[in-house]
């Protein structure tokens, strides 16, 4: 009697470790046949491994145990860093670049050395792409991202690598990256390339900014210089000019008077050929007319110098009794 008793509390409990089990399947299935998309997320859907669908941000069902849901992002930004690396980030960001001179150093179309550190910002794309098609997308990105950087610094001079052609390297780099992007099929779209900081190595940057201070130095004399100039040279040719019109009209008036004096002259010569003796007449008290109010009080007699003191005195009269 003990003994049946014993098989059925046996029994009893297998049954229920059945139904716990049971139960316990049913849940994990249950629950296991939803999922729920993000907004910036899409899910790749793949049955024992191979591709099934794209679903959408929001709840979906899937087959418990057979499918399975890959989480791509494809909203959201995502960035790689070559020669630092970002230790932390906010307000004052901190960065780190030990350990990663092998990225950024490379050399230049002049066979010089130059210290580039760029950020790669992008997102995926095209989900599928990015999860079957390439092994490894992230690793290959930065294969790629580092091998354009080098082909483009390698076709310039350090100095257009440093100074000018920063915005033109970061530009191009884009367009190639997305191109390498687009023909490995990483599924991948390229937003932007930063060059974040471009100097020369080390040992020799001070070397170089002595150089840049040097260069910057001349194009500053050489500024100076073209102001003075700009300055100077319109003011002096200037007065050139000045110089030459008061010449050209000074000579004009000379020429229109010596004219005019000929021209006078050979009107009263012709005019003496005529009447000698009224001519000369007339040259005479014309140009008595014009000397003798220029001599003031002036006497004149005779040898004798009788009756002066008479016309002396009538001057004197003249002078205290002025009409």
């Amino acid at each position: 009697m003990a003994e049946n008793n014993s098989k059925n509390q046996l029994r009893q409990i297998l049954r229920y470790v059945r139904i716990g089990v049971i139960s316990i399947l049913g849940l994990i299935l249950l629950f296991g046949s939803f999922v729920q998309i993000e907004t910036e997320e899409v899910g790749v859907v793949t049955q024992f491994g191979k591709y099934s669908r794209t679903l959408e941000p929001g709840l979906h069902f899937k087959i418990p145990i057979i499918e399975s849901v890959a989480r791509v992002a494809v909203e959201r930004q995502q960035k790689q860093e070559f020669g630092f690396r970002t230790v932390r980030a906010g307000v004052e960001s901190e960065y780190s670049k030990n350990g990663y001179d092998d990225e950024s150093l490379m050399l230049t179309g002049d066979l010089n050395l130059a210290d580039v550190e760029w950020v790669v910002q992008y997102r995926v794309k095209d989900p599928y792409n990015y999860l079957f098609k390439v092994r490894n997308p992230e690793t290959t990105l930065r294969d790629v991202s580092e091998a354009a950087m080098r082909q483009i610094v390698g076709d310039r001079t350090v100095n257009e690598v440093i100074t000018i052609g920063r915005a033109e390297i970061a530009s191009e780099a884009q367009v190639l990256l997305q191109k390498l992007c687009d023909e490995y099929s990483l599924g991948l779209e390229i937003d932007q390339v930063v060059l974040q900081d471009v100097n020369p190595p080390d040992p020799v940057k001070a070397a170089f900014n002595a150089v840049n201070e040097a260069q910057q130095e001349k194009e500053t004399l050489i500024n100076q210089a073209r102001s003075d100039y700009n300055r100077v040279i319109p003011r002096a040719r200037g007065q050139a000019e000045e110089t030459i019109n008061k010449a050209d009209g000074y000579a004009t008036a000379r020429v229109n008077n010596a004219e005019g004096e000929a021209a006078r002259f050979i009107a009263l010569y012709n005019e003496y050929v005529r009447a000698p003796e009224v001519t000369k007449k007339r040259i005479y008290l014309e140009t008595m007319q014009r000397i003798l109010p220029k001599l003031g009080n002036r006497i004149i007699t005779d040898e004798s110098g009788n009756n002066i003191l008479p016309l002396l005195q009538m001057q004197l009269e003249q002078a205290s009794n002025p009409q």
